[in-house]
């Protein structure tokens, strides 16, 4: 029997390893450094100009900044916290330094949002620069999530970690259930585990099973008896696509985040938004007006002004804070009535510790993409749960760990995984795909789903002709092809092979029709493990003249790393598998359940690319060779050498 608060302890120690390495590797890209060495580290943009400022969703400052020197990689994204400063002597301090939250980057233009309601005055002294944040808040939240779990003895959160962490067995009590038409049969046995479960239920969705849509009927039926429930998942993304799903079946749903880490097609579901929308809200502008302006006027008398002046302060002041506390009363009702009419509160799983959900609780939580959230981050929302329903699939991505020490003594493991080894009775697994033929789906239902997959009736038109093989693996072993670092990251690329993907790629359109293809709409994958040849892709695509064809196909062509492509599909992924070396080295390859996801994507058309004498070296990668051989079209690099 396992030891749970030894084992909540052991937890919160390799949290605590990770936030320490997490902060190191910022520090020594960060801290104590020059500007020039920021950029080349990636981690700062200078400079930059302002190109176009609004006021966005919410009264709050949106701005548009382009880098004027676009040579190095980045690592800024949306929903990254950044810091806008001011290049002056005296930037460090508050006056120079404002606070913003990444809407997108795209090339050399970022867009954010700042904290704040109003745009500093010294954004026009000097020259500006973005730095990346560290974001602690994110582990302060993770950390209290533990310890209070660690703590709870009794009431409902002491009972379902009893549960979720295997001391105590699941309960289950047969209720009223209808199968629902457009839902397979393990899809309606999903539901009906969710219908049943009165601690947890696990929906195991396999790549292109229809997790998603399981998720959501499993919510929309709970809707019919609960009031109102809470949905998460550990990433925007995941969290936003849910909120759209829900949005399309006209279900009241209120996103909890910055607008800033919201997709645009969903804003209107914000907090944010669905204020400014509210009947009152002209009168809460109104106070807030009176209170500025009651503010300004008192602040305008001096000290050395005579007793009538002073008394003349002091009731502005009065008047002022008066006022400003009417205004929060007038949004906390506002606030309050968007909450009694909302069916769905949705969040990431850190979110789920906004101020505006405290003392909150919900008769179910569901979370969606559980097997890629820390344990530690899956307890925020758990915490105001009396019951639980989490989907995922545990042999996909895994969470993203900086501590390599702490990923092996056992960070990597969810909580996701642990709950349905020591639930198995709470736990089902979908099984029909949709997605691929079953050739490209044969070997990954054999390696990690123990053969249990099956392909339905609609993919056996996924292909494009018979002529054009769904599967296929180009053996670049033996052509000199070999890796190289990328000198500002470290991160690992394979130039040659790079642009002989390409190259194959235009062969693809042109063999199957780039007029078809364009009419039909197909949308074309190409994806790396590695963000460096990610980069190199687009590096010759966009950058030099030889891609024409690709760069025509640009609304229809997708460049992204292996995370990037979680949960999604393309007609046609090509992979880059860029590891090539004498010694056989794999690096991070040597994690399957993220290859699980990458030969995973493909509806119609899959090609692997790669160096088979250094990636045989490992299992998994002589296994798929072996499958392919038997179950593709093996073809070696030098069948292509003379074009």
């Amino acid at each position: 029997m396992v030891n749970i608060q030894e084992e909540l302890s052991f937890s919160l120690k390799l949290l605590k390893e990770e936030w320490k390495e997490d902060l190191q590797q910022y520090r020594a890209k960060f801290a104590y450094t020059s500007i020039s060495d920021r950029k080349e580290q990636g981690v700062c943009w200078y400079p930059v100009i302002v190109k176009k400022s609004k006021i966005g969703m919410g009264d709050r400052v949106i701005l548009e900044l382009d880098r004027t020197d676009s040579n190095q990689a980045h690592v800024f994204q949306s929903g990254k916290s950044v810091s806008i400063f001011s290049n002056q002597p005296h930037r460090q301090s508050q006056e120079y330094a404002a606070h913003a939250v990444v809407n997108f980057v795209k090339k050399d233009t970022m867009v954010v949002t700042l904290q704040g309601d109003y745009l500093p005055d010294w954004i026009e002294e000097g020259r500006l620069g973005v730095d990346l944040l560290f974001d602690e808040a994110s582990y302060r939240e993770m950390e209290f999530a533990l310890k209070a779990v660690q703590k709870a003895e009794k009431g409902r959160l002491g009972e379902l970690k009893q549960v979720l962490l295997g001391a105590q067995l699941a309960r289950f009590q047969k209720g009223k259930f209808h199968k629902l038409s457009y839902l397979n049969q393990t899809q309606n046995e999903a539901l009906e585990l969710v219908n049943n479960a009165q601690d947890v239920a696990i929906i195991h969705g396999p790549p292109g099973t229809g997790k998603t849509t399981t998720l959501v009927a499993a919510i929309e039926d709970t809707l019919h008896y609960e009031k109102q429930v809470m949905v998460n998942a550990p990433s925007n993304a995941a969290v936003d696509l849910l909120v759209e799903k829900l949005c399309e079946l006209n279900v009241n749903v209120l996103r909890i985040g910055h607008p800033a880490r919201v997709e645009e097609r969903i804003l209107a579901q914000t907090l944010d938004s669905k204020i400014s929308q509210h009947p009152s809200y002209k009168d809460l502008k109104k106070l807030r007006k009176s209170a500025e302006s009651y503010r300004s006027l008192g602040q305008k008398y001096k000290r050395n002004f005579g007793h009538e002046e002073r008394m003349q302060r002091k009731r502005l002041l009065e008047e002022a804070k008066r006022t400003k506390e009417d205004a929060e009363h007038l949004e906390n009702y506002i606030v309050y009535d968007i909450f009694q009419a909302t069916q769905v509160v949705a969040c990431t799983m850190v979110g789920a510790s906004n101020h505006a959900l405290k003392g909150m609780n919900f008769p179910v939580v569901f979370i969606d993409e559980a097997a890629q959230g820390l344990e530690a981050a899956t307890w925020i929302p758990i915490m105001k749960a009396n019951k639980v329903v989490m989907a995922g699939d545990h042999c996909q991505l895994p969470p993203t760990i900086k501590s390599i020490a702490a990923a092996k003594a056992g960070l990597s493991e969810t909580l996701f995984e642990k709950a349905i080894k020591r639930q198995p009775d709470s736990s089902k697994m979908l099984t029909t795909q949709y997605r691929m033929p079953s050739a490209i789906m044969g070997f990954s239902s054999s390696y990690f789903y123990h053969g249990k997959l099956e392909a339905a009736d609609n993919t056996i038109s996924h292909h494009f002709g018979e002529d054009e093989p769904v599967l296929e693996f180009v053996d670049t072993a033996g052509s000199g092809y070999l890796e190289q670092q990328e000198r500002n990251t470290m991160s690992t690329l394979n130039a040659d092979e790079a642009k002989f993907a390409l190259d194959y790629l235009e062969m693809i359109l042109k063999r199957i029709g780039i007029a078809t293809l364009k009419q039909e709409k197909r949308n074309i994958g190409l994806i790396s493990p590695y963000r460096a040849q990610v980069r190199k892709f687009k590096e010759l695509i966009f950058e030099s003249y030889d891609y024409p064809n690709l760069r025509a196909f640009e609304d229809l062509l997708t460049i992204d790393s292996i995370d990037g492509f979680q949960g999604q599909e393309r007609d046609v992924i090509i992979i880059s598998l860029v590891r090539s070396n004498t010694k056989g080295e794999i690096g991070f390859l040597a994690d399957v359940r993220r290859m699980n996801v990458a030969l995973t994507r493909a509806k119609r058309k899959l090609v692997i690319i790669g160096d088979s004498a250094t990636l045989a070296t490992h299992p998994f990668y002589d296994n798929l060779l072996n499958y392919i051989q038997e179950n593709g079209t093996y073809r070696s690099i030098y069948e292509f050498l003379s074009y």
